[in-house]
């Protein structure tokens, strides 16, 4: 495309497939702001234009996901094992599906769509080629900004419990080239996290094998679940230098206590903390609950009342849409 300005002076603007332009031979990536990216894009650019390490606290409803966006977390990450507990009220065995995880993922990553990226868990892909490529799809509608997949078997569970088992490396990567496909056939920037859980049955060496083969196979990010020490973890990082990995803390797990601080020292691009809502929700409400039989009442905290944790779910925002629109619900206030 060619565009004269001035008699004598011309700008020639090349447009290239991959979103960069030239203008007068000079490549120039797009400036858009982050705020206006979707979740996936926005993902993306912190991996790839920051050094910085990017926690996500583990959420597993609107609640818990509020919190953490008024707390300011940049990115979110959608737990297996408490989407399992709140909307099941069962144990993290691969009992949650497709339609549990999604539709959750869904409801949190859409409550601000131009809040922090959500990461979700994916478990196995929930099937076959055509299972993996269908929940990849169903991701990539619900906003979804990243997921991981792993290699155990269907009947799976919790990568923190002992007794793992996973399928053979083929299978694995069967499972990592359909995400791929699905993602590169409908064009999205969702983030593809390649998962091991082979380390229990097989051992660090495997672990690093099937991530180099999923890192050639295009996935764009790298765990290792159930380090057994810091050095071990290190480890995984300088081997698999500089293709990013995700470090999954999970407190009182199969693994040691890494800080935020440790795991950007070490090199990790990622760090989730899948337990970082559920134990503290549990801790607080058998207390609450627990005062209620034996004092009669719950013991909440002056000053947090209705409208206060109505507040935190984007009361006001609902108040100031009804108003501007010229309702007359909220006249009285609230």
């Amino acid at each position: 495309m060619k565009t004269e300005v001035a008699p004598n002076l011309a700008i020639t603007i090349t447009v290239e497939k991959d979103g960069f332009y030239e203008v007068n031979g000079t490549k120039i990536e797009p400036s858009v702001s982050m705020h206006m990216l979707a979740g996936a894009s926005k993902l993306r650019r912190q991996l790839r234009d920051t050094s910085e390490l990017i926690v996500c606290p583990g959420v597993y409803d609107g609640l818990s996901a509020r919190i953490a966006m008024e707390l300011g977390f940049k990115a979110l990450y959608m737990t297996g094992a408490g989407t399992t507990a709140s909307r099941l009220g069962m144990a993290d065995l691969g009992l949650a599906q497709l339609h549990d995880m999604r539709t959750n993922a869904e409801m949190i990553a859409n409550l601000d769509p131009y809040g922090p990226p959500l990461i979700a868990d994916m478990d196995t892909g929930y099937g076959g080629p055509l299972m993996v490529s269908k929940s990849v799809q169903q991701y990539i509608q619900a906003g979804v900004a990243g997921f991981h997949i792993e290699d155990q078997i269907q009947n799976k569970r919790c990568g923190h419990l002992a007794g793992k088992k996973v399928v053979d490396i083929e299978e694995y990567l069967t499972r990592i080239r359909a995400a791929k496909l699905t993602k590169d056939r409908l064009h999205s920037d969702i983030v593809l996290i390649a998962r091991t859980d082979a380390l229990q049955q097989h051992g660090y060496d495997e672990c690093i094998r099937r991530l180099k083969a999923a890192r050639e196979l295009g996935a764009d990010v790298g765990l290792l679940e159930g380090f057994t020490s810091k050095e071990q973890a290190q480890q995984a990082v300088d081997d698999l230098a500089p293709w990013p990995l995700l470090l999954n803390m999970v407190e009182n797990g199969a693994g040691p206590v890494i800080t935020t601080q440790e795991a950007q020292a070490m090199g990790f691009r990622i760090m989730i903390f899948s337990f970082a809502s559920l134990a503290p929700a549990y801790l607080g409400i058998r207390a609450a609950l627990q005062r209620l039989k034996t004092d009669g009442v719950v013991g909440t905290p002056d000053g947090l009342g209705p409208k206060k944790l109505f507040e935190i779910c984007g009361l006001m925002d609902s108040v100031t849409i009804d108003t501007e629109a010229g309702g007359s619900g909220f006249t009285n206030g609230v």
